[in-house]
């Protein structure tokens, strides 16, 4: 069964120029992976292309899959694996998005019902299993043992972070240390690896290869730690979800672990009945956003973010100057100046 997908970005241009270079540069090729990407969602079984096109057409920045090519590019891959490495790394974010959705049983993803709001949760589920077999069939495709493994771990590595999180979750005594752990394996291990298999499929160098992980793997924290900040401070209409749903779910989160160990002992049993008990009241997260304020909880975070980025950015340096690292440079400067 045929569905139609919308894969074009929607975003405000204004906000995402620092992604325009790169999109410009990885045109030709993002549209391969997009028409890869549809042809790889069709199954005999209905549900699985309406349920994955759900998710796929409603937007997002396609970042995963654009790092990946622009990765290959710095390293002036002239194959033809980049493609369906690309798409692979979409199919692997998009599965992780569908799990996470029935885990925190949302109801909101990039401004839209989430697919387990419509479908269910068991439906959610399976067809993220059915992605991630898709993500496989792909990645085999390279012809690189190395490609796999790395690749497969990060596989791996996201879903430790998935249930690393369940320990931390609702629980205000969660140490800094222990959350960026968490990120580092639920979010950022996926850019990494996005941005490493570029150098691999190239055979360049072991350093470039480092290189390109440290960049991918600085981003991720990065972007991770602005989505921290965003869910106390964006706009509702620029978010894709509900300002507050980490408040609301009980999410222990990088401002909240600062205003935490910064607060009172008052402030800190507020911390614990919203996000323990989730015994919410109605003025309750505006109260949070006042406490996170005071403490300077959201500025240090974003502070935090910095010097992840500005770290990714100093691995970059192993490049000479060109198009693709100048462009990467730019994804820097988008992961903490966007306001969703």
């Amino acid at each position: 069964m045929a569905v139609v997908v919308k894969l074009s970005n929607t975003s405000d241009s204004n906000e995402l120029s620092a992604l325009d270079a790169l999109r410009d540069l990885c045109a030709k090729d993002m549209a391969r992976v997009n028409k890869l990407i549809i042809d790889n969602m069709e199954s005999k079984v209905p549900l699985i292309p309406q349920l994955a096109g759900h998710l796929i057409a409603a937007g997002g920045k396609r970042l995963r899959p654009l790092l990946t090519l622009a990765s290959a590019g710095i390293c002036n891959y002239r194959g033809q694996s980049h493609i369906s490495l690309a798409t692979a790394v979409e199919f692997i974010h998009t599965a992780t998005l569908l799990h996470d959705d029935v885990v925190d049983d949302s109801d909101l993803r990039r401004g839209r019902d989430t697919a387990n709001a419509v479908w269910g949760n068991q439906s959610s589920v399976l067809v993220g299993d059915f992605l991630f077999s898709r993500a496989f069939r792909l990645m085999v495709q390279s012809d690189s043992i190395r490609v796999l493994d790395i690749l497969a771990n990060a596989s791996a590595i996201i879903a430790e972070g998935e249930v690393a999180q369940l320990t931390t979750a609702n629980n205000t005594d969660t140490e800094e240390d222990s959350y960026l752990n968490v990120i580092s394996s639920k979010t950022a291990a996926l850019f990494a690896a996005a941005c490493q298999i570029g150098a691999v499929i190239a055979e360049r160098p072991n350093h470039e290869e480092a290189a390109l992980y440290q960049y991918g793997l600085n981003l991720g924290i990065a972007f991770q730690l602005v989505d921290d900040y965003l869910d106390y401070g964006a706009p509702d209409n620029r978010l894709g979800k509900d300002v507050g749903d980490d408040f609301r779910e009980g999410k222990i989160t990088l401002p909240v672990i600062i205003a935490f160990r910064r607060g009172n002992s008052k402030e800190q049993e507020f911390w614990r009945r919203t996000l323990e008990s989730l015994n919410q009241n109605e003025d309750d997260f505006n109260y949070a956003q006042k406490l996170l304020n005071e403490h300077s909880a959201l500025s240090e975070t974003q502070v935090r973010a910095r010097g992840y980025t500005e770290t990714a950015r100093a691995a970059l340096n192993v490049f000479p100057q060109g198009p693709h690292k100048k462009a990467l440079e730019d994804v820097v400067d988008f992961c903490v100046d966007r306001s969703h």
